[in-house]
């Protein structure tokens, strides 16, 4: 058996939303097994510091995604540095949270713009740099970062980002079924609650939060680095269309488990 399963020396990747949160989990674990690994997020001030703090092989690509416009965009500035893509991770996200009858339209359109229809667009508009990339043996990898808010409600009334998350989901076992031709296969995350600027509760009352896990405690940086480390390395090679649930037994519990 290859000793080299989670290996990813050699390997090109791209991580929208990779400033902070789970993007930057991911990126930093990329990195620490041996991968060339491109950054992308809105702010590019934030985005340059952390392509800083993780080295000389993490790459500022500041870009606003959110439109196909911008998902276009950042394809042809890739494009300026590489040829090939071997892992597209889709993790730039947004939520929004309000009452019923008062849920607007705009914190409809920004979080279903955001988590369901960028990584869709931005998928298409790399599909040649990722189809460069692929083989059989080695096949070109496509993360879309969900959520098990995608899998089990939860508490708060957040509509357009359930929505969402369950459509990538199912997005997700779309895109796979097509590009797998293409030698590309496309997997999902559903995160649990880890520490981010989008889950401040997590981040600010991890002990309180914490009680409420199966597992009993909220997710660390390893955690999720390491299942996107699976899933874009050797070890993942047969997977296609899955989404896996990283949340210490959450999307197992009950309503009010978070």
């Amino acid at each position: 058996m290859a000793l080299d399963l989670f290996s990813l020396k050699g390997r090109v990747a791209l991580v929208t939303g990779g400033s902070r949160g789970i993007g930057k989990m991911i990126a930093a674990g990329f990195i620490e097994q041996g991968a060339k690994v491109y950054i992308s997020s809105r702010k590019p001030g934030a985005c340059d510091e952390t392509a800083a703090e993780l080295g000389p092989n993490c790459i500022s690509l500041p870009q606003d995604v959110s439109t196909v416009e911008g998902c276009q965009a950042l394809a042809k500035r890739f494009a300026e540095h590489e040829s090939k893509l071997d892992i597209l991770v889709n993790n730039a996200g947004a939520a929004w949270g309000a009452p019923f009858d008062e849920f607007p339209e705009s914190g409809w359109d920004k979080v279903m713009n955001l988590n369901l229809k960028s990584p869709f667009f931005l998928t298409q508009a790399l599909h040649g740099a990722l189809k460069a990339a692929a083989s059989h043996e080695q096949p070109a990898k496509v993360i879309n970062i969900c959520s098990i808010d995608g899998i089990r409600l939860n508490p708060q009334e957040t509509y357009s980002y359930h929505a969402s998350k369950s459509g990538l989901i199912y997005l997700t076992r779309r895109m796979a079924a097509t590009l797998i031709e293409d030698s590309i296969n496309v997997t999902g995350i559903a995160p649990g609650a880890f520490a981010s600027e989008m889950n401040r509760v997590a981040r600010d009352e991890g002990d309180i939060i914490a009680k409420r896990i199966p597992s009993r405690r909220i997710g660390r940086d390893e955690d999720m680095a390491a299942a996107a480390i699976y899933l874009a390395s050797r070890a993942g090679d047969y997977v296609v269309g899955e989404t896996i649930a990283v949340d210490g037994g959450v999307a197992l519990a009950t309503l009010g488990g978070l």
